[in-house]
């Protein structure tokens, strides 16, 4: 077969010389270019068919050129070795002044060096590896490099917006080689590679068909395919005989496998219905009839080199140089390098779009999304560079891929994921913690061994999963130790979710920044928050014995007293010289003076008063003594029956700075809170359950406790008269579900738990667990909660009685100094000499009963029978006692 592939290529080579008009020209300049094709290869074959008809076209379009390109075709036979082996030939031997090849990425590795080395471009229209034409100025790749469309085929990911993708991948240079660019044009649509499926050349079936299986078995149902077009139709066909080439599924190809899709067997094409590929967008041509792409840049690239030769053109200086830097090739070209830079200067519209090579590759503008149908290609949308302003964007023209029938036939666009189907239910850990039995209760048969698990956490999941718009089978597992004790942390539970013991999590997981580093949240379903909780302080106890003492704050209790004892003496002044029952003997005054007020508030005395001034007196009393009992009883009332407690800690800074113990729940997140806010070790306290809490606090180990909104209603539930909370709750993220990385159920229970939120579900699955705890709520106001009454809310009309009281005595001293006038200056110039002598005369004198008082007139015995208040009655005159 190889001689046949060699006599018909150099049979066509002489046709095309003898019969170009440029055959009459003998001046002209030979341009030597060597090939290296495999020759039992389709892409061999395909070369060479098109290097000869461009070359016969070239020249016969071009017949005045000067130059004239020699092919001396070399068959690798798809070894490296003979490869490299056939480059040393064409550069010692032949000569030449380029190499077109060799066609994979393995073999161009050598032969690149080999060109570098002698200063010898190496042109390459098939080997499309990103990683060539780094290694050197030399190699110049006229094919679209592999790494231009990773773009288009995230493009596809992100349009229809799937999570994950796994990639199958040839274990080759070929393959290796573009791995990392799909790993970060995925990562950049917010896609991830859950899987890296990496297929050797010389794979058995039964090892492709194990490798499927265990795809078949993960949830990701989005599947990129980079291999060589040979191992891409095994791949195809043990994935239809897998069953996963029904709908559902996903397959994208790149452009390696579509570029040649016309060469493949009719059974591979129809195992291949549904697949999507992406391919360079190039003109339609009829001059190659139905050709693959490595075709087109075939002819192109010996254009190319015909037009740059032409530029070199023919040159006295010698064709090569001493070379002393590597073993094999002995001396360089001196046309090389200009041959390079007149490739790299070269433009034109070629068959396979415009010809210009940029950083020494071919460029390409946009990409076509291909269906694979029964009928072969067909284009559902062309995928466009964008520039960064427009990065959001697809790319695809029209912003739409449409009419696309999917693996299994189907028109419904698949979700990217599903539930695994090896027959296992998603393993859904819940955590086995003690404490609160209302989130999540673990119950096990003792008989039966059989595990019951409820709770409020439970109920959510269950109603979230049964929102979902398909069936997920899911069973719950209580996370335990190793050691097989209920673990207490919750952060190596969240680790069995990122190591894979677990599929999901359920329980009161607060979502935190430093989890989410290792596994996905949900939306959350509660509010999150930080409440602190302290036992309830009274500024009044309603079993103080004295605690008729608390409604009127004692200065108020001392200004009532002196204004009683003002009104009793300002009534017994008023009185005394004109009633009967101010005429006691003078031990008895005191008692008077204190009982008449004390009469008057319930006006039960029988005794009358007779002074207007001292009737004046008592009534601005009795108003007084009015208000003085309403707001009495009123606050006395009030604090029977409204008492609110008082904050002892107001704020974190007063617990902290105070070095105070403070409690928290086992394996919380709130461990890690407390200790941010400079509480040591010392002094936070764990606890499991409500009762420890309640015990720490009532007995005073710790001073205050820190829980989540929902343990706070919860824990108020059940001691609601006893502890408050107090302060501005602390915000957190709020409580969510777990999911392993790029889990695709990440979404759409996000979406369900909205669903439900909308429609009130949840609330009423909280309310059945949870009573409602507003009342319970400690006031944060900064009100004064006391209901004593101090001495300002009575100053003024203190001020009123204690005004009046004065003005009547004073009016009536007043009228009594002026009506004994006369005694007055007797007293005062005829008493003894001391100033005791004339005050005991006053005093003696103003004892007596007035003369115009009704006493008066009833004379002395009689009067005193008026009252048995006068039996001890004694009248002074002068200096002279009578009975």
């Amino acid at each position: 077969m190889k001689m046949h592939f060699f006599a018909a290529f150099s049979l066509s080579l002489l046709i095309s010389f003898f019969l170009s008009p440029c055959n009459a020209q003998t001046n002209n300049t030979t341009f030597r270019v060597g090939v290296i094709l495999d020759a039992d290869s389709l892409v061999g074959r395909i070369g060479n068919t098109s290097l000869s008809q461009a070359l016969s076209d070239f020249y016969s379009t071009h017949s005045n050129y000067s130059t004239r390109i020699v092919l001396n075709v070399t068959d690798s036979r798809g070894q490296v070795t003979d490869a490299a082996d056939r480059a040393l030939y064409l550069l010692k031997d032949v000569k030449v002044n380029a190499i077109i090849g060799p066609q994979e990425t393995a073999q161009a590795n050598f032969v690149i060096g080999l060109g570098d080395a002698a200063k010898v471009p190496i042109v390459s229209f098939s080997a499309t590896s990103p990683s060539l034409h780094y290694q050197t100025p030399f190699f110049l790749q006229t094919a679209i490099d592999d790494a231009d469309q990773v773009d288009a085929v995230a493009a596809i990911v992100k349009y229809f917006k799937w999570s994950q993708v796994v990639l199958v991948y040839e274990d080759s240079d070929y393959g290796i080689s573009l791995t990392p660019y799909l790993s970060n044009a995925f990562q950049q649509v917010n896609a991830r590679v859950s899987y890296r499926s990496t297929i050797p050349i010389s794979a058995t079936n039964d090892f492709i068909l194990q490798e499927l299986y265990k795809m078949k078995t993960m949830q990701t149902r989005v599947f990129v395919v980079h291999t060589t077009s040979g191992l891409a139709s095994r791949i195809f066909l043990k994935a239809k005989e897998a069953e996963m080439m029904s709908e559902g599924y996903v397959w994208i190809v790149t452009s390696g496998i579509v570029n040649l899709f016309y060469s493949l067997d009719s059974k591979v094409v129809e195992s291949m219905q549904g697949v999507l590929g992406v391919k360079p967008l190039v003109p339609i041509s009829t001059k190659l009839g139905e050709t693959s792409l490595y075709g087109l840049w075939a002819y192109d690239t010996l254009w190319a080199l015909a037009l740059a030769a032409e530029k070199v053109g023919f040159t006295k200086q010698p064709s090569s140089s001493p070379n002393t830097t590597t073993l094999f090739i002995n001396e360089t070209s001196l046309t090389g390098p200009k041959l390079r830079a007149a490739m790299l200067e070269t433009e034109f519209e070629g068959l396979a779009g415009k010809f210009k090579l940029v950083d020494s590759k071919l460029k390409s503008s946009s990409f076509q999304i291909l269906s694979i149908n029964i009928e072969g290609l067909r284009e559902v949308g062309i995928w466009t560079p964008l520039s960064e302003t427009n990065a959001n964007m697809t790319g695809f023209s029209g912003e739409k891929l449409e009419n696309i029938v999917w693996p299994g036939e189907s028109r419904n666009v698949p979700k990217g994921w599903e539930v695994p189907v090896s027959g296992k239910k998603l393993r859904v850990g819940v955590p086995a913690v003690g404490g609160f039995p209302q989130f999540v209760k673990v119950n096990t048969d003792s008989k039966t061994n059989a595990t019951k698990i409820t709770g409020l956490y439970i109920d959510l999941f269950d109603a979230v999963m049964a929102a979902l718009p398909y069936a997920v089978r899911y069973e719950y597992f209580p996370f335990k130790s190793s050691d097989g004790s209920h673990a207490a942390s919750y952060d190596d539970y969240l680790n069995e979710v990122y190591n894979g013991n677990f599929d999901a999590a359920v329980g009161d997981i607060t979502i935190t920044s430093k989890r989410s580093e290792l596994i996905d949240f949900t939306l959350p379903i509660e509010e999150g928050g930080v409440n602190i909780i302290q036992k309830m302080d009274y500024d009044v106890d309603p079993n103080d014995k004295w605690f008729f003492w608390r409604p009127l704050k004692w200065e108020l209790w001392l200004t009532t007293v002196a204004l009683l004892i003002l009104t009793g003496v300002a009534i017994w002044i008023l009185e005394h010289r004109y009633n009967i029952a101010f005429r006691a003997p003078p031990s008895e005054h005191l008692g008077l003076i204190l009982y008449i007020p004390f009469m008057s508030i319930v006006y039960a005395n029988r005794e009358r008063i007779v002074s207007n001034l001292a009737r004046l007196v008592v009534v601005v009393w009795i108003f007084v003594v009015l208000i003085l009992n309403s707001t009495y009883t009123a606050s006395l009332s009030a604090g029977l029956t409204t008492l609110e407690p008082q904050k002892i800690y107001k704020d974190l800074s007063t617990l902290v700075s105070n070095n105070h113990s403070v409690g928290c729940r086992e394996g919380s997140f709130i461990i890690e809170f407390l200790k941010g806010l400079n509480f040591t070790d010392k002094n936070i306290k764990l606890y499991k359950t409500p009762e420890d809490f309640h015990n720490a606090l009532s007995k005073g180990e710790i001073k205050a406790m820190f829980t989540r909104t929902t343990y706070t209603d919860l824990f108020l539930s059940k001691y609601c008269n006893k502890y408050m909370t107090v302060g501005t709750p602390n915000i957190t993220k709020g409580v969510a579900f777990v999911f392993p990385r790029g889990s695709p159920l990440v979404a759409d229970v996000s979406r369900a738990i909205i669903k439900l939120t909308d429609n009130q579900r949840i609330l009423e699955i909280r309310g059945h667990w949870i009573r409602d705890q507003s009342a319970c709520n400690g006031d944060d106001s900064t009100k004064d909660t006391s209901l004593r009454i101090s001495l300002k809310s009575f100053e003024i009309l203190f001020g009123i009685t204690a005004g009046i009281t004065g003005t009547c005595v004073s009016v009536f001293l007043v009228a009594y100094m002026y009506t004994n006038r006369d005694f007055i200056r007797r007293v005062v110039s005829n008493s003894g000499p001391t100033t005791w002598s004339k005050l005991r005369a006053l005093f003696r004198h103003f004892d007596q009963i007035d003369p115009r008082s009704s006493l008066s007139k009833k004379g002395g015995n009689n009067a005193g029978n008026a009252s048995p208040d006068f039996n001890a009655y004694r009248c002074y005159n002068g200096d002279r006692e009578t009975a």
